[in-house]
């Protein structure tokens, strides 16, 4: 087992990655009281609700269970509403801790649900997919949807606890692995060129789901996000880095109707947007554009985006969280390995970025 610490201004706490953890009562025990609500949706509950259940029953904890509707375009309201009207039915007060059991959107709605219920209770994240093991489980980023932009309703609320169960990883379909990739290879181009190049030596072996470099890859890539979330933990500054080729990717996903790119899809398509506009920008050239993107078709996942309009790129863009004073700002990269924040006024930048991609 790995263990990385995540030490923040408002909370500190433990993320255990290794095999075989939904078993081991000794990491829950002395984040969780007495009585415990696990959420999950209808895809993960068949697979380790009753181990986890089990596990806590077993051990003295009152466990009662919400499953909600399984995709990203359930990211809303009305799945919040259905947590909060569990936990009241179910008399839920301010001890009882929240586990979230599955990937990004159970992640991040459960997280919102936390931070709001009765003005905060804990939660502890439990992250079955590779995206949410190596990047939104972490942090304490919560947040619903909104139809007019992607986790626009939220929070800044960590849970007392991470674990990341590796033999989850074995039950994912291909395509959600390959999601979870778009995120980690998103962490090597943002700051750790040596990370990159170690991805490119080993991607065929990773995609095989090996035990040994899938746990390498989930401890490297929560070591970077607990170091940035240390320095920067409600985004300030150098967290917005980790949202490299996130602009791109959640116009895609509201354009595209949510759920049907997934979100590792369309960052990874994004990603090669924010690395053409990097070029447009003179700080990469088309052979780094052209490596970043060989590197995600070998992660099975696109390299370039559906087509759309310009009006409809730039209006979805300027819904973005990381617009500011009316100004948009993107994620690019100052070369391979470093990320930089680029305030774009002059939109034929934009247009040249996007002109390939544009109907």
């Amino acid at each position: 087992m790995k263990t990385v610490h995540v030490h923040t201004p408002s909370h500190s706490y433990p993320i255990y990655i290794g095999a075989g953890l939904l078993g081991d009562f000794s990491l829950f025990a002395p984040h969780i009281g007495k009585k415990a609500a696990i959420i999950t949706n209808e895809t993960i509950a068949p697979l380790y609700l009753q181990q986890l259940s089990d596990l806590l029953t077993q051990n003295g904890v009152h466990v009662f269970h919400i499953i909600l509707r399984d995709g990203e375009q359930f990211k809303n309201h009305e799945s919040l509403n259905q947590i909060y009207d569990a936990l009241l039915a179910h008399h839920a007060d301010r001890k009882t801790t929240l586990i979230a059991l599955g990937g990004g959107v159970i992640g991040d709605t459960v997280g919102f649900a936390a931070a709001t219920y009765q003005r905060g209770v804990p939660f502890i994240q439990v992250p079955t997919t590779l995206l949410s093991q190596v990047d939104s489980s972490v942090g304490g980023k919560t947040a619903i949807n909104h139809p007019l932009g992607k986790n626009m309703i939220g929070a800044f609320y960590q849970p007392k606890l991470v674990v990341a169960d590796l033999n989850t990883l074995h039950s994912l379909p291909a395509r959600e692995f390959s999601a979870g990739m778009a995120e980690v290879i998103k962490y090597a181009l943002l700051g750790d060129v040596d990370f990159l190049a170690w991805l490119e030596q080993h991607i065929n072996k990773i995609m095989q789901c090996d035990d040994e470099l899938l746990a390498q890859v989930v401890a490297h890539c929560c070591q970077m996000k607990a170091d940035i979330v240390a320095e920067d933990e409600t985004e300030q500054g150098i967290r917005a880095h980790l949202n490299l080729g996130h602009t791109f990717g959640h116009a895609i996903e509201a354009q595209m109707g949510y759920g049907n790119w997934l979100h590792g899809e369309a960052v990874a398509a994004g990603t090669v947007l924010a690395c053409r506009l990097s070029e447009q920008l003179g700080s990469l050239n088309a052979d780094d554009t052209a490596r970043v993107a060989q590197l995600f078709r070998q992660a099975n996942l696109p390299d370039t985006p559906p087509k759309f309009a310009l009006e409809q790129w730039l209006a979805h863009m300027s819904h973005d969280k990381k617009v500011e004073n009316g100004k948009m700002r993107f994620i690019t990269l100052a070369r391979l390995g470093a990320a930089q924040i680029s305030e774009i006024t002059d939109m034929s930048l934009l247009e040249k970025t996007l002109n390939k991609f544009t109907v």
